[in-house]
């Protein structure tokens, strides 16, 4: 009895939507299972990146070879190609080695031709990734690029599956306060946060899956029992005789209009093309938001956000519209606060205008003051006016959370206990905090410690204590130790993000009218203004610059105030010798460092920099009647030299008054005289809200008790700096001139 042999395998190999395989000049593809059988090569770019495009490439770290090597391997599977790029794929001999192997087979060579083109676009998505664009909003932009136009296909996890290939290389050595690796953070946390925890969740998952899938199912069977049932509505027999109207521009009534028809009236009626298919009509837009911040502010992943500024910029509408997102989760349980209830009326206002028109049969109870959606989510809003109203939500749990005009607050105990409030049990459903507000108000100089103070507009970073500025981490004895709790982000905005308002004019002519002060918080969105500020000069947006590569030729000196149970506050200076402009370039700021731990950190920081001098606070030289050395000797023991400041009558004021000079807009160069790098956080912070006296002399009020970063600063502006100068090397080791001259200062201590 003779049996039939199995019948072999014949599968089909899987088409690649990323590029296409060609055969070996045939222009066929090879069969699966010679495919199989080519050996592992090395892939070779057929045609070499423009120098434009290995420069863009490198500013993500990896060479030219690397990306030969790592971004374009694919080993084996020669259709597993990376997403967003486009290669043509050939087959030919093996140049170099014999034409078939020890079986006969021939051996092939992968030779990818990439689409540079294409290449350089997905780099520029990946760019906007890494400057803080939301992954959804990077994948809008670039399936709009014209190497991409036809790949409706790209979503926000196809490009977020790019970005975490492209830079899984670093995920390791990123420090945690980078932008990427602060990026890479959050996407591990919200990836722990979705994943089933046990096996209940596990089932619960796999169910929805189903679900999920058994109504794609259902909705495509009704769509072809609906072609059936209207035959006119059904394709025509000629269609794919027709060319293709997808892109068309749509119908408009005109096009239903019978017009005079050049065709003879005894023309068949085979011939009559049939009837046009009218579009579905476009859904109603209820709400778009603003390019900018309020785009930003909605795709934010940061647990907490305050969007502020300036009045006008569209804030209510963003804290209305954000958790619209989850208004079809039955579980979500929103709060939106305002400090009083006359103070909500306008947002409840707003909703009723927009959540019914987004949401069939959502409904607003007004006795409840909550809206309730078809899935059974709910939004509450309410007030918080007095810190004991915090006990109205004592045991309720919110996924999230909302602050309107969080400034109003004086403050931030209201804040910090309704995070205590946030939970919830779905793993889908992700937690909130957000808050809107405008500079000013009785709280805003603990807002502006929590958001502004910490990191530059825009930036996500580690949530920190507004009292010690230490960031908020998970102790040792947890999973998680030493990584931070969560992160904050501030999203700044003026009346020019919000273009409906700025355009008409009206409201920019009120804002104008305001008082100074008034002015520059409602109008401009500034932070850096309170009442009774001695330097109403200072403005970020003026004073504060992005950091740059400092000469090595510019002269440079630093400052100190010492302090052990407080703060010691140390400032380095680079001195502009074309203007005498002071750039204050780095800052040192901690707490419990002894005389000899502070000398050891100011020294690292500076190591390999050429520091002409040291200003100390003379008080450091004092000998209380202790006989041992005193804390200025101590560091200049560890190599850490200095000299003393001047603490005689009338410093502080002189130092007030020179701070103020150097603070003006100078009218020839139309800049200040000195600016500050935007990493110096505590000066910036300090300078906008020392307050004047309040017995009317020419000092800062001496109860400020924040006051070491602008004592150092003091000190350092008054010790007569001044840039580089010929004079310096005459008669010296550099003199050029060999020899040394007769030249001295006429003053030791003033240097000229």
């Amino acid at each position: 009895m003779t049996t039939t042999p199995p019948r072999k395998s014949r599968k089909r190999p899987k088409k690649t939507k990323h590029g296409k395989i060609l055969g070996a000049n045939s222009g066929e593809r090879p069969q699966l299972q010679e495919r199989k059988r080519i050996a592992a090569s090395v892939f070779y770019p057929a045609n070499p990146a423009p120098p434009d495009i290995l420069d863009h490439m490198a500013y993500d770290g990896l060479t030219p070879q690397q990306i030969y090597d790592d971004i374009w391997k694919v080993l084996n599977n020669p259709i597993h190609i990376p997403i967003g790029y486009t290669f043509f794929v050939d087959f030919v001999e093996k140049s170099g080695a014999s034409s078939l192997d020890e079986q006969g087979r021939k051996e092939y060579a992968r030779i990818f031709v990439p689409h540079w083109p294409s290449v350089l676009v997905i780099h520029q998505a990946l760019d906007k990734v890494n400057q803080g664009v939301a992954f959804g909003e990077a994948a809008t932009w670039l399936i709009n690029q014209p190497p991409f136009q036809n790949r409706k296909s790209m979503t926000a996890a196809a490009l977020r599956n790019v970005w975490l290939k492209v830079y899984k290389r670093k995920v390791d050595n990123f420090e945690t306060d980078s932008e990427i690796g602060l990026r890479l953070n959050l996407l591990r946390e919200r990836s722990d946060a979705l994943k089933p925890k046990d096996s209940v969740q596990k089932k619960a998952f796999e169910l929805r899956k189903q679900r999920r899938a058994a109504a794609n199912k259902i909705s495509r069977l009704e769509s072809k029992l609906k072609e059936l049932n209207n035959p006119a509505a059904a394709p025509s027999p000629n269609k794919l005789n027709k060319p293709s109207t997808k892109g068309a521009k749509k119908n408009t009534p005109s096009d239903s209009v019978d017009t005079p028809s050049d065709t003879p009236s005894d023309t068949p009626s085979d011939n009559v093309s049939p009837p046009k298919r009218t579009r579905p009509a476009a859904k109603e837009i209820i709400f778009e938001p603003n390019p900018g911040p309020q785009t930003e502010f909605l795709a934010a992943p940061e647990r907490e956000v305050l969007y502020g500024g300036a009045a006008g910029g569209g804030k209510s509408y963003g804290l209305l519209a954000d958790p619209m997102r989850y208004f079809g989760h039955k579980q979500f349980n929103g709060l939106i606060l305002r400090r009083t209830n006359d103070e909500l009326r306008e947002l409840v206002w707003k909703s009723q205008e927009m959540y019914p028109r987004a949401y069939q049969g959502a409904k607003w109870q007004e006795k409840k003051s909550q809206w309730v959606f078809p899935s059974g989510a709910r939004l509450w809003m309410t007030y918080l006016e007095r810190e004991e109203d915090v006990l109205r939500y004592q045991g309720q749990a919110f996924s999230y959370i909302g602050f309107d005009e969080l400034t109003q607050h004086p403050t931030p105990f209201a804040w910090n206990y309704m995070r205590s409030r946030l939970r919830t049990t779905a793993s889908d459903l992700p937690i909130y905090m957000r808050a809107t507000s405008n500079p000013g108000g009785p709280g805003h100089q603990w807002v502006k410690r929590m958001f502004i103070d910490p990191a530059p507009a825009n930036k996500a970073f580690p949530a920190t204590d507004i009292d010690t500025g230490k960031v908020l981490v998970y102790p040792e004895s947890h999973a998680r130790s030493g990584r931070p709790l969560f992160y904050r982000r501030f999203i700044p905005a003026t009346l020019r993000d919000n273009p409906y308002l700025y355009e008409e004019g009206s409201y920019e002519a009120n804002l104008l009218s305001l008082p100074e002060m008034q002015k520059r918080q409602l109008l401009e969105g500034d932070w850096a203004i309170a009442e009774g500020a001695a330097f109403k000069e200072f403005r970020p947006s003026l004073h504060v610059i992005a950091p740059f590569e400092i000469p090595h030729t510019w002269r440079r000196f630093r400052s100190c105030d010492f302090g052990y149970s407080s703060y010691s506050a140390v400032h380095w200076y680079a001195i502009d010798p074309a203007y005498e402009t002071l750039y204050v370039y780095r800052e040192l700021y901690v707490g419990q460092h002894t005389a000899k731990e502070l000398a050891r950190a100011i020294l690292q920081a500076e190591d390999g920099e050429n520091i002409s001098y040291g200003v100390l606070d003379s008080s450091c030289w004092h000998n209380r009647g202790q006989i041992g050395p005193s804390i200025a000797e101590e560091m200049i023991s560890m190599g850490c030299r200095w000299r003393p400041s001047d603490r005689t009558n009338g410093a502080r004021v002189a130092g007030r008054n020179r701070l103020h000079e150097l603070l003006k807009v100078d009218d020839t160069t139309d800049a200040p005289k000195i600016l500050f790098f935007n990493t110096c956080r505590q000066i910036i912070a300090d300078l906008p809200v020392i307050p004047t006296d309040p017995k009317g002399t020419d000092d800062i009020d001496p109860r400020f008790a924040s006051d070491h970063s602008y004592d150092s600063i003091r000190y350092g502006i008054m010790s007569r700096p001044r840039g580089s100068s010929p004079f310096d090397d005459w008669g010296g080791e550099n003199s050029k001139m060999g020899a040394k001259t007769s030249w001295v200062p006429a003053s030791i201590r003033f240097g000229y």
